[in-house]
């Protein structure tokens, strides 16, 4: 089953029209875009695509959405995360999951447990969830480290915790992880810009926000990254590497719909508090993007 994780994953923004509703045209656009692009599976409804402040009727149906224009092509991550342990369970059990092959869940947020807390979050989810589970460790969105100990313990107790979206930033760490891990269990790079080291680490692949808007180049760097190609990696490692910065400057996803709606995907919209970046971001990325893609 983790076989299918291994390579670039796309964290998929959710398009809006300028009133705020959903764009589902810009969604299947944006479907077919990465899948052309070469990308090896598909994540809905994480951070990336502004889950926080949808209801859970828009969520079911950009999950329905993107599995129609999907049609199988490619396996499908699921964000289900919380800082509410009952309703992250509640969640997933109410959810349709047919067509869907894995759960994303992001460590618990503002309330900020203890190692044991997380362990004991993850143990409850595990414990009832129908589907394999990707760990999310981001302690720079939710105040809280997984460790690496934490993380192996969840890897060897649970066969249904199959990998983990590390986006500490911690290299250290994450080799700790690597090195001591169950072999299946893969370690998945939650920075773009740290890809290409993770993958020389040991790392399986990419969770990618960047990815989206430059699917052929950042799939075939992860590709030639896993094949042992890295010379060839690391060029396109630094083909994309100012573009990356600069995605994530003003927040995460202003930058990436820029580059999308340059591209013809779909537009800008985001919804409150998330504004749109700034003039001179903007034009900074377009004039990269069209550096990138000529």
């Amino acid at each position: 089953m983790s076989d299918k994780f291994y390579g670039t994953g796309v964290a998929l923004v959710t398009p809006f029209h300028e009133d705020g509703g959903l764009d589902e045209t810009g969604l299947a656009n944006l479907v077919n875009h990465v899948i052309d692009g070469g990308v090896e599976y598909l994540v809905v409804l994480g951070t990336t695509g502004e889950s926080a402040t949808q209801t859970k009727e828009e969520k079911k149906r950009v999950l329905e959405v993107v599995k129609t224009i999907n049609d199988g092509r490619r396996p499908i991550v699921l964000g289900v995360g919380g800082n509410n342990t009952q309703q992250v369970i509640e969640d997933i059990a109410s959810a349709d999951l047919r067509g869907v092959d894995a759960i994303l869940s992001v460590s618990p947020y503002y309330n900020k447990p203890t190692q044991e807390g997380i362990y004991q979050h993850y143990k409850a989810i595990a414990l009832k969830c129908p589907l394999p589970i990707i760990l999310y460790n981001v302690p720079g969105r939710t105040s809280s480290n997984i460790s690496a100990t934490t993380t192996l313990r969840l890897a060897e107790d649970f066969e249904n915790i199959i990998a983990v979206k590390e986006a500490s930033g911690n290299m250290e760490q994450i080799m700790e992880i690597i090195q001591n891990k169950p072999d299946d269990f893969l370690v998945i790079s939650g920075d773009d810009n740290l890809t290409f080291p993770m993958i020389a680490m040991g790392g399986a692949g990419v969770i990618s926000v960047s990815g989206q808007g430059f699917p052929s180049i950042f799939s075939q760097m992860v590709r030639d990254g896993l094949a042992g190609k890295m010379v060839e990696a690391r060029e396109a490692h630094y083909r994309l590497f100012e573009i990356t910065r600069m995605l994530f400057s003003e927040g995460n996803p202003g930058g990436i719909k820029a580059v999308l709606h340059h591209i013809g995907i779909c537009k800008e919209h985001m919804r409150l508090p998330l504004w749109p970046i700034s003039d001179g971001l903007r034009n900074s990325i377009v004039e990269e993007t069209r550096r990138i893609l000529q």
